[in-house]
């Protein structure tokens, strides 16, 4: 277990990062001050994983199975409204997801290990850049420095507003959903206001496709064939009373249950866009970011986390899995010959939601993570 002494730095470390956010993409200091805090614990540290991720790796004496310990490095384009002292410095930019916690659990994890290393197998500690956004996963498995490094076995938590600090949410199966931002761009003409016959305007195309992408997916009770779209963005023009405008932009987030229906939805929204540009002779664009696959919990990798959690004596129930929201770990929990699977750690039932700008980590957390993580790995390898 972590000593008094380790929770306080550990806690300090958290609080620095806090202060100091990075957007997804943009992790180098962060990245840094993972390397300098692992110091000479690690067997190996692999670094710019994906961009600018991190992997520790501790072995064990015999041969035996991975595992893949996962947390976030980035940090959300939200300002943060506190009154904390180690509130965000950075105008605009602040740690309101937890993933600075989640980092920090890692790091305890690393100090267990370097004291007391695993009978067995390889421990990594993974900590992935570029979550938020939906492509720090795929870089990182992409990434030919990982192809050593693939796991039998990946675990990861998410803290959760909403459940009783300290008792968990875990579920088999589906718990979050895949999604990807689908962006639309249509370009025609401009022409004189007072004769838009001249030009080729996207506007009724554009009042089309809203309600008819829209009506693709209509949410209601999450199961298999669940879908959602959401239009969260559309411009047209330019902000001008004498210009009949050329270009228009529908951003719209498509969301399903599982991924083989998402592919379905797209070439549906696809075949809609299609249809309005060549109606109206305007140019059509299509491209995709933010793109999440689904993320499920395999069945013996959820009952080794119902195991340790039994065993520490922690609560623990489905709690609203499955979630409509997206997570980037499916994509390492759908690796061929992993079993995966994520916890959700509540942050207490009425902490500030995510990604809402009143939102800090509990470190009271930390501890606890950090436990679950180190009963894992001695359940698995000894």
């Amino acid at each position: 277990m972590l000593t008094n002494a380790d929770i306080v730095e550990l806690t300090g470390f958290r609080r620095d990062l806090h202060r100091r956010p990075e957007l997804s993409g943009q992790e180098v200091e962060t990245a840094a001050r993972v390397v300098a805090a692992l110091g000479a614990g690690p067997d190996e540290v692999v670094t710019g994983l994906g961009g600018h991720g991190v992997a520790a790796v501790f072995k064990g004496a015999k041969p035996g199975p991975t595992l893949l310990f996962r947390c976030e490095l980035d940090a959300l384009p939200i300002h943060e409204i506190s009154d904390a002292p180690h509130r965000s410095e950075i105008d605009g930019k602040g740690h309101l997801c937890g993933h600075d916690g989640h980092t920090t659990i890692l790091l305890g994890l690393a100090r267990l290990l370097a004291r007391n290393a695993p009978a067995a197998g390889r421990v990594i500690l993974m900590f992935q850049p570029a979550e938020e956004d939906g492509s720090g996963a795929a870089a990182v498995i992409a990434d030919p420095k990982f192809d050593r490094l693939h796991p039998d076995w990946a675990f990861s938590l998410h803290n959760m507003p909403g459940c009783k600090l300290g008792a968990c949410w875990l579920a088999e199966g589906p718990v979050n959903c895949a999604s990807v931002g689908m962006k639309i761009t249509l370009e025609g003409k401009t022409s004189h206001a007072a004769q838009p016959e001249f030009g080729v305007s996207p506007a009724q195309a554009i009042a089309r496709l809203i309600p008819a992408l829209a009506a693709l997916g209509t949410g209601g009770a999450l199961g298999d064939d669940y879908r959602l779209a959401t239009i969260t963005h559309a411009s047209l023009g330019e902000p001008s009373f004498g210009v009949s405008p050329a270009h228009g932009e529908i951003w719209v987030t498509l969301r399903s249950m599982l991924d083989a229906p998402m592919a379905a939805l797209r070439a549906k929204a696809e075949s809609l866009a299609r249809a309005e540009a060549d109606a109206a002779s305007l140019r059509l664009t299509i491209s995709y970011h933010d793109d999440f696959s689904a993320c499920a919990n395999e069945p013996q990798a959820t009952q080794h986390f119902a195991a340790v959690l039994d065993a520490m004596g922690i609560a623990y129930d489905q709690g609203d899995l499955p979630e409509r929201a997206s997570e980037d770990f499916g994509r390492f929990s759908t690796l061929p010959g992993t079993k995966g699977a994520m916890v959700y750690l509540g942050s207490g039932l009425d902490h500030p939601a995510l990604h809402n700008p009143d939102y800090d980590f509990p470190d009271s957390l930390i501890p606890i993570g950090t436990e679950i993580f180190h009963r894992l790995t001695r359940r698995i390898l000894g």
